[in-house]
């Protein structure tokens, strides 16, 4: 009796190890690791580009953007300008240039204004203010 009993009990403990390797075996194997998906979510690009860096670590970067058709259905993206230096950002009232801005001294830049992707007046803009000013043609 206590043969049939070592038997029943051998029998039932290698059924037990089967059923866990074959479990464990799945679970290393078959199926990936768990993931943290908030350390794999991508990182979303940054609408800002630094278009032109100035004197005194002031820069210019384009920001804001804008989907706009041309009259005949043509699309293109313009961008807002923002003044910054150091901590201090100030958004030009001059929106939505497409040429990169040019230095005219240590104070001002000059940036074309564009409206449904075509090129307007080219203005003065003050690098402390962010006041647009018409340049001459």
């Amino acid at each position: 009796m206590r043969r049939a009993a070592d038997a029943g009990f051998r029998a039932g403990a290698a059924a037990w190890a089967t059923a866990l390797a074959i479990a464990t075996g799945c679970a290393r194997g078959d199926r990936p690791p768990p993931r943290n998906a908030a350390a794999e979510a991508p990182t979303p690009p940054s609408d800002d580009s630094l278009l032109l860096g100035m004197p005194h670590g002031i820069e210019i970067w384009a920001t804001l953007r804008r989907q706009v058709e041309d009259s005949t259905g043509g699309r293109c993206v313009e961008r807002a300008l923002e003044i910054r230096d150091g901590h201090r950002r100030t958004r030009g009232p001059l929106l939505y240039p497409r040429d990169p801005p040019i230095r005219v001294n240590d104070s001002t830049i000059r940036a074309r204004l564009w409206t449904h992707c075509r090129p307007g007046d080219a203005y003065l803009v003050n690098l402390k203010s962010g006041q647009p000013v018409r340049a001459g043609k």
